[in-house]
């Protein structure tokens, strides 16, 4: 494609990214999965000057029983009218979901909406006869990724580290991991669209990292609701994750980055899954190759404490890439709490080796020694 197509392209798929002033939404998720991620990304909101607002009184937005054919469309636009309620209440005009999965669902009901007007006032009836509140939509609708793409220039401008090997130089090779809710439902709402997505991307090459292109790139992580909720279906998501790793070994990438709740954790977890079940990891040590937030990369970025945005809670060691890019850390709080409570330490896996365990690492190098030999 030549490059007056590719700008024609790209030009399709931008959108308007509020500045400051955000009514937050935490996710469901991701407050069970790697819930310092949120907490970070409030707190660089603060750092960076910037204005928002988190309501406690604000709920799941559904999504997940909504795509289970469990919560019926009236309900889900009902809740997410509620939502919306919220938000106007508090004064506030952008509506920044950490969830892409609610993304996604802000984006189909305000798109519907629009659609069909009788829909909207028939929510709106339904909202006031159960809750007594009325909403106004929101004038601006971004996922939290998406600041943090508008932010990427002055995140980097005030960073402590890169995503650079201090000891080779080199960028870090990443691949970056978008979530299928995020631009594949409805690619307009994305920044590049579905095929050219550049909100990881950006960020990545703001703070000096390279991308990793590989044949399964927008390839699903393996989580897809009922590939994993109904346990019979969970071989096919450890084989969605397998086939990602297995297209993405050859390049050696030094890290992922993600999007989405969902997908941090599979890519993670999948990891120790398939190294228990095989044998096999995907990096050259035997640790795996380390999965990271977008959220967790910039804090990094800052120079916040690796334990504090909740590296610990990952399966693969966050360790390496730390090391790569110069960043101390102190390895006898990885499992503290606040107030310096021990946590308690978790059972390391049998295959897949772990920061405290670097015997495991040279014990492999030994024998892909003895291999070469």
């Amino acid at each position: 494609m030549n490059n007056e197509g590719k700008t024609m392209i790209w030009s399709q798929y931008q959108k308007e990214i509020a500045t400051d002033n955000f009514f937050y939404l935490r996710s469901c998720v991701r407050q069970n999965f790697f819930p310092g991620s949120e907490t970070a990304f409030l707190r660089i909101l603060k750092d960076l000057g910037k204005n928002f607002y988190e309501d406690p009184a604000h709920t799941t937005c559904t999504g997940i029983g909504y795509h289970c054919d469990i919560v019926p469309q009236d309900t889900m636009m009902t809740i997410v009218a509620r939502q919306f309620a919220l938000m106007t209440e508090a004064g506030f005009e952008n509506l920044v979901p950490s969830c892409i999965t609610s993304f996604g669902l802000y984006t189909e009901v305000l798109h519907t909406w629009h659609e069909f007007p009788k829909i909207e006032e028939r929510i709106h009836e339904l909202l006031f006869k159960s809750t007594g509140r009325e909403f106004q939509k929101p004038k601006n609708l971004a996922h939290a990724s998406d600041i943090m793409y508008s932010l990427k220039d002055e995140i980097a401008s005030k960073s402590k580290y890169r995503l650079v090997n201090v000891h080779t130089g080199k960028p870090l090779r990443v691949v970056d991991h978008i979530g299928c809710h995020y631009a594949k439902m409805f690619p307009a709402a994305g920044i590049g669209g579905a095929e050219y997505p550049a909100v990881l991307t950006g960020m990545i090459e703001a703070w000096g990292g390279e991308t990793v292109d590989y044949p399964e790139r927008r390839h699903c992580c393996g989580f897809g609701f009922r590939q994993y909720l109904v346990k019979a279906n969970r071989g096919f998501s450890v084989a969605c994750s397998h086939a990602k790793f297995e297209s993405m070994e050859p390049f050696k990438p030094d890290m992922i980055i993600t999007n989405c709740p969902g997908c941090p954790m599979f890519l993670d977890k999948w990891q120790y899954t398939i190294a228990e079940m095989t044998g096999k990891t995907y990096d050259e040590t035997g640790y795996g190759i380390p999965v990271f937030t977008y959220e967790e990369v910039a804090g990094l970025m800052l120079g916040y404490d690796p334990w504090e945005i909740g590296l610990q809670v990952h399966q693969i060691s966050a360790e390496p890439v730390l090391d790569k890019m110069g960043i101390p850390y102190d390895s006898s709080k990885k499992y503290l709490g606040i107030g310096g409570k021990q946590l308690g330490s978790p059972t390391f896996p049998e295959k897949l080796s772990v920061a405290e365990n670097p015997i495991v690492v040279e014990e492999l190098i030994d024998e892909e020694s003895k291999d070469d030999k």
